[in-house]
């Protein structure tokens, strides 16, 4: 009986951490990363929560101004991920696509690559798997800078897997914040 308890809690570890991350290539010029992560919700409801509720599970230091509830995502052609802090103001990325519970696209350039001058496509993607949902967050992005982007890689890769699993938590919890 104790084996199968330990089986079990493996098994709802190995579901709470993220089952894919990786630099998928990493050039000079640009780099590609993808992170994925598994839910128990429909892929409608993880893609609301992404729209709807990112000021709840984005993470607060990965902000201009250290606070979450200022983002918003406008799921349109065209809508802004935003920032605003009264005057002070970020455009993070602006979506060029959407297929709600299917596919959010953005573009733009994230935290300190927009300064730098450099622009990527950032795909939110939702998949139904196994009675639940496998977000995967993809984002390549490229351009010119006089350093190698190539070091950019693993750390943008961490801080998207940050991001991805700070949705996938968010998700994770029932009404009362308990664990799924």
């Amino acid at each position: 009986m104790k084996a199968l308890a330990g089986v079990a809690i493996l098994i709802a570890g190995a579901l709470a951490l993220p089952a894919q991350a990786a630099v998928k290539d990493a050039q000079p010029n640009g780099f590609t990363v993808e992170n994925s992560e598994w839910v128990l919700v429909s892929p409608q409801v993880a893609y609301t929560a992404l729209v709807h509720d990112v000021s709840r599970w984005w993470p607060a230091d990965h902000t201009w101004w250290g606070d979450a509830s200022k983002l918003s995502i406008s799921d349109k052609a065209g809508g802004c991920f935003c920032e605003i802090n009264g005057a002070q103001q970020a455009w993070h990325m602006t979506v060029t696509f959407t297929d709600p519970g299917k596919l959010m696209r953005m573009t733009g350039g994230l935290g300190p690559l927009q300064g730098m001058g450099l622009h990527g496509a950032l795909e939110w993607r939702f998949a139904e798997e196994k009675g639940g949902t496998r977000i995967t967050l993809w984002y390549r992005a490229g351009g010119y800078t006089p350093d190698d982007m190539s070091t950019f890689a693993p750390v943008v890769d961490k801080v998207q897997g940050l991001q991805l699993a700070g949705l996938a938590a968010f998700l994770r919890k029932d009404a009362d914040g308990a664990p799924r």
